[in-house]
């Protein structure tokens, strides 16, 4: 089969590999349908996971149908339409009890990290009972794919890690798939304000198309002092999905007394908080790895119309062109691009 191999910083190849086989009784083949580039998979192509195997197929985002299940395997069969979980969890360990599949002891995020993945036109998925989950065929399998991880993502460490409630005033920094991911998700809970903060006037206007009250561009105004316009303080509510110093220094700058800061974005490099000025503002600091236990819920508020995942793609290649589909990745703000379909033929 084709499928996208790690060979190293930068170095990443379109190739014939073997098929993937069943290696253990709950292991499920999934033929790939449709998958997607995410933020860590950059990092990978970039050097940033340097522990990475060579030879490891990439990806970990993808929608498909079960081709073939180990003896263990009781909640799916060949042909099933089914979303793949980033995450991957054996349901029975300590951390899966308490619903961290992030932390699962046999799994987590590992799909096109410590194994192959799915950027490819076949994938095994261990533990396919509790890391896969059936695609309704109410729902089109392109705004599915954003179920693997964009979505759930966004909602966990961002929306709940946030305490979002009705009423509340909350700012996202960094309008990429992941902070528009948050903006989508937080309007479940009705927030009175919803500023999407951001340097980029293209992803800002997409932003207000998916429901932000107000934009603010960083890198023209006053971030601080348009919030005290808008709010007559600060937010309720502050989500990073950046991953750098100066956007989480930022939301804990315009923070309400008694506020949630949701740090979601991946950071390479240590930071410093100003807890001198911190402490006394009785405010919460959250971050984490997606656990993914919420898709169930997303999948019902995709089926019944609540929020449209399809809305944040702008882009489409077929996997023969995923290359190409890189490269409009990696510069995603010169080509406009938010989350990129890849079709598997």
């Amino acid at each position: 089969m084709k499928a996208l191999v790690y060979h190293g910083d930068h170095d990443i190849r379109y190739e014939e590999v073997e098929k993937p086989v069943l290696q253990n009784s709950k292991d499920a083949i999934v033929k790939i349908i449709k998958t997607t580039i995410c933020g860590t998979d950059l990092g990978i192509y970039k050097g940033k996971n340097t522990y990475m195997k060579e030879g490891t197929i990439l990806g970990h985002e993808g929608v498909g149908i079960v081709e073939e299940v180990g003896d263990s395997v009781s909640q799916f069969k060949p042909g099933d339409k089914v979303i793949i979980s980033c995450i991957t969890s054996c349901g029975s360990c300590p951390n899966c009890k308490k619903q961290l599949y992030a932390h699962c002891e046999d799994g987590g995020w590992i799909l096109g990290h410590l194994i192959d993945g799915v950027q490819a036109e076949y994938a095994r998925i261990p533990h396919a009972d509790n890391s896969l989950y059936k695609l309704p065929d109410t729902i089109n399998a392109d705004a599915a794919l954003m179920i693997s991880d964009a979505l759930p993502t966004g909602f966990e460490i961002g929306v709940l890690y946030g305490r979002v409630k009705p009423g509340d005033s909350v700012a996202i920094v960094g309008a990429g798939p992941v902070g528009m991911a948050a903006l989508l998700t937080a309007q479940f809970y009705s927030p009175s304000v919803l500023i999407m903060i951001d340097m980029d006037d293209n992803r800002l206007e997409f932003a207000k198309k998916l429901g932000a009250t107000h934009t603010i561009n960083s890198g023209k105004e006053n971030v601080i002092e348009k919030i005290r316009e808008i709010t007559g303080s600060g937010v309720d509510v502050s989500i990073e999905c950046v991953g750098i110093e100066a956007t989480l220094t930022l939301c804990t700058q315009i923070i309400n007394a008694g506020g949630n800061v949701a740090n979601v974005g991946v950071h390479g490099t240590p930071v410093t908080l100003e807890l001198e000025k911190l402490w006394i503002k009785n405010i919460n600091i959250s971050m984490g790895l997606v656990s993914t236990n919420t898709i169930p819920q997303i999948i019902k508020a995709v089926e019944s119309g609540k929020i449209d995942p399809g809305a944040l793609i702008t882009h489409a290649f077929d996997l023969d062109d995923i290359l190409k589909a890189y490269e409009v990745f990696l510069n995603a703000s010169k080509e406009n691009a938010m989350k990129i379909v890849i079709n598997v033929n």
